[in-house]
């Protein structure tokens, strides 16, 4: 039975959406499917992204959310267009923490600050969040200010805007001011720091990719000789929390055309045992590269573009420096 048929079979049954590695679990306890896969989950979310995006509207599934699919048949059966009101027609299809946010703010806050435990209590009433949590409250104002927290760190203007006393609004309602006119300012720089990479020479470039590795969690990182490597550049260890760690073989790519499929192919082919890939490029990949990276039973290989790669150099301040300007508001005796 293929993973599809599998899976198809276990969300049938289910009759509810369900996690990719919840399905993963069911099929291979229940005998349905048999992979020598090290990380059978990943094969699996990889197979439900490629349906999708090759088949879309004609695939038998539906994304629901991080991480979660359905049937279409159990969608279409669990609604009904002329009986029930459009806004409970998505509500099988789950958001996101922050993703629900917005969807509130944009529905009900009239271009005003909402608090973050009425937004949080009209997701849930609005039937858009999946969460088993004993405190959504508290998980949605954590993820709101990790995502401004995050979207600052790359000079990005993040979608929402703090305002104290936990009330949250959209960055969008504030109008093209200040915080439009430093977006502006830092996409330049955005554009500028690729061309500056761009124009690098080889050693200096893989250099760089040496020490954006370091920062972000790698140990071990050893830049390989130019010759004799098999294509791969930096070797090292993705380690996380600590207890994860995970052998890392990295090519880098610094093209103006995009990556394709025989590119991966060939990194592929170079990774030593219980090694993963991963190609950092410049440039882009084209869509049979991003295919052949998610082939299923394949090792991974995972990609990273440039403006993934400049967002994280951004992130931890590599070719770049931050001004900082002082914003004074009132004092604020309670933040809740």
């Amino acid at each position: 039975m293929t993973v599809l048929d599998a899976a198809y079979k276990i969300l049938s049954q289910a009759n509810k959406p369900l996690h990719y590695q919840e399905i993963t679990k069911q099929m291979i306890d229940r005998g349905l499917w048999i992979t020598q896969s090290e990380m059978p989950e990943k094969t699996v979310s990889a197979v439900f992204s490629v349906d999708l995006k090759k088949h879309g509207e004609s695939s038998r599934f539906q994304r629901n959310g991080d991480g979660f699919y359905s049937l279409k048949e159990f969608i279409n059966s669990n609604t009904d267009e002329h009986n029930v009101p459009k806004t409970s027609l998505v509500s099988q299809n789950k958001f996101s923490f922050t993703d629900g946010a917005e969807q509130i703010l944009e529905r009900f806050g009239n271009k005003k600050p909402m608090h973050y435990r009425t937004i949080t209590e009209k997701a849930l009433e609005q039937d858009l969040l999946s969460t088993s949590g004993r405190t959504p409250e508290s998980t949605m104002y954590a993820q709101i200010l990790a995502e401004i927290q995050r979207k600052t760190r790359r000079g990005e203007r993040p979608r929402f805007v703090k305002h104290g006393k936990g009330l949250v609004g959209l960055t969008k309602w504030m109008g093209e001011g200040l915080a439009f006119q430093i977006e502006q300012h830092n996409k330049k720089v955005h554009k500028k720091l690729l061309e500056n990479i761009s124009k690098m020479d080889s050693a200096n470039f893989e250099a760089l990719i040496g020490r954006l590795l370091i920062s972000i969690g790698f140990e071990s990182v050893l830049v390989t000789p130019y010759r004799g490597d098999g294509g791969i550049d930096v070797r090292g260890t993705l380690v996380v929390g600590s207890v994860i760690k995970t052998r890392m073989a990295v090519q880098v790519k610094r093209w103006k055309y995009n990556v394709r499929s025989p590119d991966v192919q060939q990194v592929r082919g170079s990774l030593g045992a219980h090694e993963q890939g991963l190609i950092i490029t410049t440039s882009n990949f084209s869509t049979g590269a991003r295919t052949e990276a998610e082939r299923p039973d394949t090792t991974p290989v995972a990609l990273m573009n440039g403006e993934d790669l400049v967002n994280l150099l951004i992130e931890n301040d590599i070719g770049v420096r931050r001004a900082s300007h002082d914003l004074i508001e009132l004092g604020e005796e309670d933040e809740e």
